[in-house]
């Protein structure tokens, strides 16, 4: 059967894909949905001075604006109704993905299965409401405080400003779900990976822009080139590292007819958690300091430090970020892969790991090893997403040259052409299920 699979893999090509017609409606339909996102992404909140805007958002693109307008495909700089882009959704469900291990409540939804899934998503989707409105709302007082940018401020000014960030992440979370259930990949990371890289001819513009202005050598061109091409190298090594654990099943004789003694691997990715590490840390920075990059200094003394701290290649921002990284890789590792579970499961159909016994003793085997895979997983993950940003902190490239933008798309990238691929290959075994039949009708 394994060779059979490896057969088809191998063979597939242009001509398969051609006549996998529901692939084809698939792709088609989350291209449509993302650039209904890009272009959702160049309409302007209302009440908006764009000349103004532009002048605020030069002065502080540095910062964690920066970041966040990387993440939201540019939407910020020009102040869009997707400005909050899918943000308030990854905060709201990092919060309830804490709450599940300390809600007894959540807990049980959790082992429901179906059902308790889809209650908690229901609580997720009100948590992004009330985090996007919060967000809204601050945007809105911190607009009114730049000189210029809003031509009528008021309570009018704000509520419609709350209302139409609000109803673009709504908007945004439902675009996510339909590409998960009627396209292809992973809908919420398409909409991140688009918007990156949407922006990236931009980035790419203006760093030789730089170039030609002698703000940067090309020496430095050069070698930041040759960075972002052994970032991927290594982004696409590890995302493809695993550990596999050999797992025995027994002989059993039916008859005069021996059955099974077949052996097969357990799989252990060396980063289980992928892009999320480095995305929901990301997301936790951002959080809190939306309103202060708007304020343009005029807030609190202690807001305007702790902004100072939070510049990109500042030791508090590297300290939190890696912090964070490493808090969600083992966070989320534990998430979606349960050792007792797994051991349960090689229990009931009778698989063993050589030389552990089945049971407690295989699951604390299995955790062993994740742990230890998640811990250089973590390492690798702070690595490839701090030394990029301290880079381009001091030379003032692009961050969409950083290894969180980087790793995001090429495992975006990765995970997609891997789905490609397993609806290329179930439409294959279709043809053959349907050529077998009628050969049997023949006979």
């Amino acid at each position: 059967m394994a060779s059979a699979a490896e057969q088809l893999a191998a063979n597939l090509n242009f001509a398969a894909f051609a006549k996998a017609t529901e692939l084809k409606k698939r792709i088609w339909f989350t291209l449509g949905v993302l650039i209904v996102y890009r272009l959702g992404t160049y309409v302007p909140l209302p009440g908006i001075d764009p000349l103004a805007l532009a002048q605020v958002f030069e002065q502080q693109q540095s910062g964690l604006l920066g970041v966040f307008d990387m993440f939201a495909g540019g939407a910020v700089g020009r102040m869009a109704i997707f400005a909050l882009a899918i943000m308030p959704y990854i905060s709201s469900s990092i919060i309830m993905q804490l709450m599940t291990t300390v809600s007894p409540h959540l807990a049980q939804l959790k082992k429901e299965g179906e059902q308790g899934r889809k209650q908690i998503n229901q609580y997720t989707r009100y948590g992004t409401v009330i985090l996007a409105a919060l967000q809204g709302y601050g945007i809105a007082v911190g607009l009114e405080g730049a000189q210029g940018v809003v031509i009528d401020p008021g309570i009018f000014f704000r509520m419609t400003t709350v209302i139409t960030l609000v109803g673009g992440t709504i908007f945004l979370m439902w675009l996510g779900e339909q590409i998960t259930a009627r396209g292809v990949g992973n809908g919420i990371s398409l909409i991140i990976f688009s918007g990156i890289v949407a922006e990236l001819p931009r980035a790419l513009a203006g760093t030789l822009e730089l170039g030609r202005q002698g703000a940067l050598s090309t020496a430095i061109i050069l070698f930041l080139a040759v960075m972002v091409v052994v970032v991927i190298m290594i982004i696409v090594f590890v995302e493809r590292a695993q550990r596999r654990l050999l797992v025995q099943y027994p002989k059993r004789q039916v008859g005069n007819k021996l059955y099974g003694g077949d052996s097969s691997h357990l799989p252990l990715k060396l980063n289980t958690a992928g892009v999320i590490p480095p995305i929901f840390a990301s997301s936790l920075l951002l959080l809190p300091m939306t309103i202060a990059n708007f304020s343009s200094g005029q807030g609190p003394d202690w807001l305007n430090t702790m902004t100072a701290m939070l510049g990109h290649g500042q030791p508090l921002y590297m300290a939190l970020y890696a912090a964070g990284i490493v808090f969600f890789a083992f966070f989320y590792t534990a998430i979606v892969f349960n050792p007792a579970d797994t051991a349960d499961n090689l229990k009931k159909y009778g698989g063993f790991i050589p030389g552990i016994r089945p049971g407690q003793r295989t699951a604390e085997y299995i955790d062993f090893v994740l742990t230890r895979l998640t811990a250089v997983g973590a390492l690798y993950l702070t690595i490839v997403c701090l030394l990029p940003e301290i880079l381009i902190s001091q030379y003032s490239v692009p961050f969409y040259f950083g290894g969180t933008s980087l790793l995001i798309v090429v495992s975006v990238t990765m995970d997609t052409v891997s789905q490609i691929q397993s609806h290329l290959l179930a439409h294959q075994y279709e043809g053959l299920i349907k050529k077998s039949k009628l050969r049997g009708g023949k006979r």
